[in-house]
């Protein structure tokens, strides 16, 4: 359990019974109270009932599945926690309208490359050769501005991202977490793995927040609302990934907390053994509930509570007009 969260990674048969969560399986019964919690990820084989559904309904309890693989498959939700037509009316608007989607979607993209040139700056400032990365981060930076379709500013961020996770190879400076290329479902060496492995956590997390305000999830700017996922977790996760999952990947890597022991082989590809995934998830989730300070408001404030704010931001810009400025790392 981690705070208000509770993770199972093993299989077995998950029964809820006057406050407490059993989880059965061949090793025996292992109990966990749920008084408190808000939200469970399951991303063991489980076998779940109606009545463990209902229980945690009344209970408002969140539920994220995983699949073998460790990756998202979806959620259970309690019903609407915030239900505003004016809100949806306005978030609807707002991608209807080429200019306005355009506009909130450049910040996205302006927010997500600032955060990586921060990465990028933090290890160069610590003796890695960065600056020819660097350099074509910033000079592809510098056309955000001039692009007027949503595919532009997506082709910019992908550039963008090709030319930081070369620099992951400098950064880490070890031979069993190399990059070489981009590689998905299933990714095919251990740092697509992790980095695979802790953006789903992130986008689900993300998801979480937006829960707890009255956007809707559905409705992306940068990545396109489709009737298969939800888009505007994975457009405010562009933020964050650089300076929470990839920071933890740097950490948990070069401090050799994960090796390549920690991976096994699949047929088409590599995957985080279960011992894994419970060490990145301890260091992800310390790194989600570590306090940062704002320096334009003098205040602290942990980085899953900055995702929220982040949410709510966005919420009072399309209700409100308030001017939205995506969260910029300044270390």
């Amino acid at each position: 359990m981690m705070n208000n969260k509770i993770y199972i990674f093993s299989h077995g048969d998950l029964k809820i019974q006057d406050g407490t969560l059993y989880l059965e399986n061949e090793d025996g019964i292992e109990e966990i109270t749920i008084n408190g919690i808000e939200e469970i990820y399951i991303l063991g084989e489980v076998k779940i009932n109606k009545e463990f559904l209902n229980t945690v309904l009344d209970r408002k309890i969140i539920i994220h599945f995983f699949n073998y693989y460790g990756y998202y498959s979806g959620s259970f939700f309690p019903k609407e926690h915030s239900c505003n037509s004016q809100l949806l009316i306005k978030q609807t608007e707002y991608y209807l309208n080429h200019y306005k989607r355009l506009k909130i979607a450049r910040l996205f993209v302006e927010g997500a490359i600032h955060n990586i040139l921060q990465v990028v700056k933090y290890y160069k400032n610590r003796g890695r050769e960065l600056e020819r990365i660097e350099e074509s981060i910033i000079s592809l930076a510098n056309l955000i501005g001039e692009c007027s379709a949503i595919d532009e500013l997506m082709a910019i961020e992908g550039n963008v991202r090709n030319y930081y996770y070369q620099g992951f190879d400098k950064i880490l400076d070890n031979p069993d977490f190399v990059f070489e290329q981009r590689s998905k479902r299933p990714p095919k060496n251990f740092l697509n793995t992790l980095i695979s492995f802790g953006n789903s956590m992130l986008y689900t997390d993300v998801l979480s927040q937006i829960y707890y305000t009255g956007l809707e999830p559905r409705i992306g700017f940068l990545h396109t609302s489709n009737f298969r996922r939800f888009s505007l977790n994975l457009d405010i996760a562009e933020i964050f990934k650089p300076i929470i999952v990839d920071r933890v990947i740097f950490t948990v890597v070069n401090r050799n907390i994960i090796t390549s022991d920690d991976f096994e082989y699949m047929s088409e590809g590599i995957m985080l053994k279960e011992k894994g995934r419970k060490v990145f998830v301890d260091y992800y989730e310390e790194k989600m509930n570590s306090i940062i300070n704002l320096r334009e408001t003098g205040t602290s404030i942990s980085y899953r509570n900055l995702i929220r704010l982040e949410a709510e931001n966005l919420e009072n810009y399309f209700l409100y007009g308030t001017e939205y400025k995506p969260f910029k790392a300044k270390w």
